[in-house]
């Protein structure tokens, strides 16, 4: 007995020397590559055999008749029974003789088999790959994908052209099995980044969001520095406030509140990926956090803190759909960052957001909103829009819009206290006003926008549901009149009003320089300019005397200890009838200081021969012609003026010089130049008085 199960054990001895016979004979591999754990021996898949027999053997063992496989060779195979092959399923090859299994094997599996350092990756019908259903009718046709199994990396790859390619590139590399095995196991640690006082732990490919679970975009650290600087000028009106940042990934945002707001807010990150939760809660521990989970202190928290040292704040990390979360809880501050468009969580955003409170609005999905494709804008945003040369203001003023039409739906209004669109994202942060009055006013300043191709020129259409007989005349142009054809187009539904809050701004920039936020404050001090439409000019940065008085769309707004603003911002009392009627007044009085809409581009307007003055120049000669004007951080060559077109480009050509053209020709050409100057200069100064009282809203 003791002789047979030596004999039984033989087999399986050989097997395992076969191996070891491997591992010796790859190339030169340094000791601690070749001291590879063991398990790795059993990973190899079974249709990687070194022999044909070895793979006819496996028709015996998958069934487990270990003793019939220890006596097989070559010559007995013919008398064995009827076996199923190994690599296919029992539904696409029934069990047969020896000699058919033997001939299946040899022609479908062995005959097409990739070759690697005395071994031979054959190909495999098994469902390892399955693929997803094909449906054709009522039929459901479940094909198994045919593959081959990598026997360095494991991979399983379809094409045998693709597998050759696959190992080539191993060999180009230098890599064999028992080196990248080794390199497997040995997992490099998650790197760890940096911003603003904060440590997050980033994944692999970290910045491709095909390629990771939990996205992290070190180019959007503006924009989490503008959504800091909003929060932290909220959190000066009321403490504390419930925050949620709904797209956690890493949880980078959420974090930096908790960090360096303290108790001032109550922060929740949510993310519907489980390994993004994970993530976040790792980015807190890291961060000297504690995490709520279900209203429970997480154990972990406090064993990983180091002696001597104390929690920061409070975190509480949700794993739920963003959409279900907002309606089951209240928030005063709530960002909406997603993967692309934002519009299908507005209204749930809208549907328990506190009064007073700010929502933020991150959209990546530039490719629509900058008129690439007008078609998914239409379909995203119920919007018809083209390419102009204002294209960055539109995309801020479709998105307003789009938010403005889910406050009312809720009736709620919005008041926007600034819209930012930059090369990769477009940003807008409303405040939310209850009732219907608000949600009244707030529908009226969505309107559409007449477009002139030839010129440029834009104007909002004025207000009535009447139908007039010859639109272009709202145009301060006159190219319908000596164009043929249809001239301008209608844009939209825009918003209409101004994009930028002044006062908010002035707070936001406070609490940069306090927090020593660098990257943002020439950013800032530019909105400001633009929402004022004036030069750049000194200001004070310091805090104003009159904080505690300071009023935002008809509501004072606390900034300092004042309990009785305190107690009313707090409890979120809708507002009274006398304060709707100041706000309706004020409104009303307000559309004049307005920053006038869109901008016109210098070089967009050059005239060709003509050398154009430098930009700062050219908005002092607007700005002592009598129209108001400013810079825009839309564009670097842009400037926002209320000027209309035909007096920009008369402004532009007196203050132009021309190019050299040659001396014979010299005296000619600024003769003329000069006559055309004082042509339009005197046209200009005619239509002044006629274009002032056009009203540009």
């Amino acid at each position: 007995m003791e002789n047979m199960a030596e004999e039984e054990l033989l087999p399986l001895e050989k097997e395992e020397v076969e191996v070891a016979q491997v591992q010796v004979q790859a190339p030169a591999l340094s000791p601690s590559l070749a001291s590879a754990p063991e398990e790795a021996k059993s990973k190899r898949h079974i249709s990687i055999q070194r022999q044909l027999p070895d793979l006819e053997k496996l028709a015996f063992v998958t069934e487990g008749n270990f003793d019939s496989a220890s006596s097989l060779d070559s010559d007995n195979l013919d008398a064995g029974n009827r076996q199923a092959c190994p690599l296919c399923p029992k539904e696409k090859f029934r069990a047969c003789n020896s000699h058919k299994l033997r001939r299946h094997l040899q022609n479908l599996h062995w005959k097409v088999s990739v070759e690697f350092e005395g071994y031979r990756m054959c190909i495999c019908h098994l469902p390892c790959r399955p693929v997803k259903p094909n449906i054709i009718g009522e039929q459901i046709s479940n094909k198994m994908g045919a593959h081959y199994h990598c026997i360095i990396c494991s991979a399983t790859i379809t094409r045998r052209t693709d597998m050759l390619g696959h190992v080539r590139r191993h060999m180009n590399k230098g890599e064999t099995k028992s080196s990248y095995i080794g390199a497997s196991t040995a997992k490099p640690p998650k790197e760890i980044l940096k911003e603003a006082d904060t440590d997050v732990q980033v994944c692999p490919n970290y910045s491709i969001p095909q390629k990771t679970d939990s996205y992290f975009n070190p180019k959007m650290k503006l924009n989490r520095q503008l959504i800091f600087c909003t929060l932290a000028a909220l959190a000066e009106e009321r403490k504390p406030l419930e925050c949620l940042d709904a797209f956690g990934a890493t949880g980078i945002m959420g974090l930096q509140w908790a960090k360096h707001l303290g108790n001032a807010v109550k922060v929740t990150i949510n993310d519907l990926n489980e390994n993004s939760v994970t993530l976040i809660q790792e980015n807190c521990h890291l961060n000297k956090l504690k995490v709520v989970v279900d209203s429970k202190e997480k154990e972990k928290s406090d064993d990983i803190l180091e002696e001597g040292e104390k929690n920061i704040g409070n975190i509480k990390v949700t794993k739920m759909d963003a959409n279900v979360l907002m309606h089951l809880r209240s928030f005063d501050f709530i960002h909406l960052d997603p993967f692309g468009t934002s519009v299908n969580y507005l209204d749930s955003a809208f549907r328990n957001i506190r009064n007073l409170g700010i929502v933020s609005v991150t959209s990546t999905d530039i490719s629509s909103l900058y008129a690439k494709a007008q078609h998914v804008a239409r379909r995203h945003y119920g919007c018809n829009i083209v390419r102009t040369e204002y294209y960055k203001e539109l995309a801020a003023r479709i998105v307003v819009a789009a938010v403005a039409r889910a406050a009312a739906r809720c009736n709620k209004g919005i008041e926007v206290l600034f819209a930012v669109a930059l090369e990769h994202f477009v940003l807008v942060v409303v405040r939310v006003l209850r009732g219907p009055t608000s949600a009244d006013e707030t529908a009226k300043k969505i309107q559409y926008l007449i477009h002139c191709q030839w010129c440029e020129e834009r104007i909002f259409q004025k207000d009535g549901n009447m139908v007039e007989e010859n639109p272009y005349r709202q145009l301060p142009c006159n190219c319908h009149g000596s164009m043929p054809g249809k001239t301008a187009i209608e844009l939209g539904p825009l918003w209409s009003s101004s994009l930028f809050n002044t006062g908010f701004l002035k707070r936001m920039l406070f609490e940069s320089l306090h927090h020593g936020l660098d990257d943002i404050q020439t950013l800032i001090k530019t909105l400001i300019f633009e929402s004022e439409c004036t030069p750049q000019s000194q200001f004070s940065i310091h805090t104003p005397s009159n904080l505690n008085k300071q009023e935002e769309n008809g509501v004072f707004i606390k900034t300092t200890d004042d309990t009785a603003t305190d107690n009313y911002i707090a409890q979120g009392k809708r507002k009274s009838n006398e304060m709707i009627t100041n706000l309706g007044k004020k409104q009303k009085t307000d559309v004049s200081t307005e920053h006038p809409p869109f901008y016109y581009n210098i070089h967009r307007h050059s005239i060709k021969g003509m050398n154009m003055p430098k930009l700062k120049k050219f908005l002092c000669y607007l700005s002592q012609a009598g129209f108001r004007v400013s810079r825009t951080h839309f564009d670097p060559m842009g400037v926002r003026t209320d000027a209309p077109l035909m007096q920009f480009k008369s402004i532009l050509l007196k203050y132009s010089t021309p190019t050299y053209t040659g001396g014979q020709s010299e005296s000619l050409v600024q003769s003329a130049s000069e006559d055309t100057v004082t042509e339009r200069v005197e046209m200009s100064v005619n239509d002044k008085a006629e274009a002032s009282g056009c009203r540009r809203w």
